[in-house]
């Protein structure tokens, strides 16, 4: 259980602005790697992750795929109105079902300039195979429909005239070039507005070692949301509102989850995702009709005697009982100091923002040393953030 008070300044360190990575390096794998094992630190290359994996170890990528979420339309007046998309609405709520609807959808979005864009009017994006129009069609909600005159799917049509969502603190203008360096190149399921970056280390050849060694690779997806750059205002960390994102595991996914590997979560979205797995199968345990949804409370207040095997044995009962080998769900787990983990035991993560709910995760992961790892990156002259240098955590 976490305590009844996670303090935000325990979490917080100084960040020197020019220790954020604004670009990636020119070759992924070449980024730093800093190794925490037994409480001790060493530092490497990424390209040498190999060498610090046990042979059973089961690797787990996220494949979620960041879409072009930033439409920018111009008014005849001249104004430009930013649509930011969030969530989608119609035809489904579900990402990977609304990047392939065609002609019309709506999706929940943040708007920039808002106040410049009146009630009943529509913007065009002309493009030079199709007519984009949006529509506001509630404002309070910012909910936005979209229509076009083409065959193409939504995720065609916003990869043709869309900006990536590069993360605010980058604070520079896109560049053509970020269309491929944020994005893994595993990326296989549109739908994110931010990148697993824990991922963007690997290249082709790092992939070809794991294969090499005999070291399994699952890939399982959730689609990163913009909550994740929500900064914690409360400082009481667990007054915080966690964000919600969708996620799909596969039956393969949960059988890996079994296995007595070593189970490495590249990314703080895999742990969450794999955590979250877990959990499904606790509510599973009590009502076998339960809905993939975990709460920011769940992993606090439900039972908390059941084993690995016992709930990922539930989840794969409940695909069989739904004769589907694969299972959609929502979650806003929330991993805080005192969380208690159940199915990951390495992490491979970049350097994240003070006093960020993913700094919470990484402290619920090695504990108080985190300050330690933090402090000795800082002074070896890692590059933090999304571009950033990578690490590789064993639990403590």
């Amino acid at each position: 259980m976490p305590k009844p008070i996670v303090s935000l300044q325990d979490y917080l360190y100084e960040l020197p602005d020019d220790r954020i990575a604004r670009f990636p390096l020119p070759q992924r794998d070449q980024s730093k790697l800093l190794v925490f094992r037994n409480e001790t630190i060493n530092h490497d290359t990424f390209s040498n992750l190999i060498t610090h994996l046990p042979a059973a170890s089961t690797l787990f990528f996220n494949n979620t795929r960041v879409i072009p979420a930033r439409l920018h339309f111009k008014k005849q007046t001249g104004a430009t109105i930013e649509i930011f998309l969030l969530n989608p609405v119609t035809p489904s709520h579900l990402v990977q079902q609304a990047m392939v609807a065609t002609g019309t959808c709506r999706w929940h979005c943040t708007i920039g300039n808002l106040k410049r864009w009146p009630d009943n009017t529509l913007l065009h994006f002309l493009h030079a195979e199709f007519e984009l129009e949006a529509r506001l069609v509630n404002r309070a909600e910012g909910i936005v429909e979209f229509t076009w005159n083409s065959s193409h799917t939504f995720a065609e049509l916003v990869s043709l005239c869309g900006d990536v969502p590069l993360p605010p603190y980058l604070n520079r203008p896109v560049q053509p070039a970020d269309k491929e360096t944020y994005q893994t190149l595993y990326s296989r399921h549109d739908g994110a507005v931010a990148a697993p970056t824990a991922g963007l280390h690997f290249t082709q050849a790092v992939l070809n070692q794991l294969e090499q060694a005999g070291i399994k690779k699952e890939f399982l997806t959730l689609h990163v949301s913009a909550g994740t750059f929500l900064p914690i205002k409360t400082q009481n960390a667990l007054e915080h509102t966690m964000h919600q994102e969708q996620l799909v595991v596969s039956r393969a996914n949960v059988e890996a989850m079994l296995t007595n590997t070593l189970s490495v979560a590249v990314g703080t979205t895999s742990v969450r995702t794999l955590e979250s797995v877990y959990w499904f199968g606790v509510k599973l345990k009590t009502n076998p009709q339960a809905e993939f949804h975990i709460s920011q409370h769940d992993a606090y207040t439900l039972p908390q005697e059941i084993t690995r095997h016992e709930a990922l044995q539930q989840v794969l009962a409940c695909m069989e009982r739904n004769q589907t080998d694969t299972v959609a769900g929502e979650t806003a787990i929330y991993i805080v100091p005192g969380y208690r983990f159940r199915v990951v035991d390495a992490l491979i993560t970049n350097f994240h923002q003070p006093a960020s709910t993913l700094i919470l995760l990484v402290a619920s992961f090695v504990g108080t040393h985190w300050q330690k790892i933090y402090e000795e990156a800082l002074s070896n002259n890692y590059r933090f953030l999304s571009y950033g240098d990578s690490s590789l955590l064993f639990r403590k």
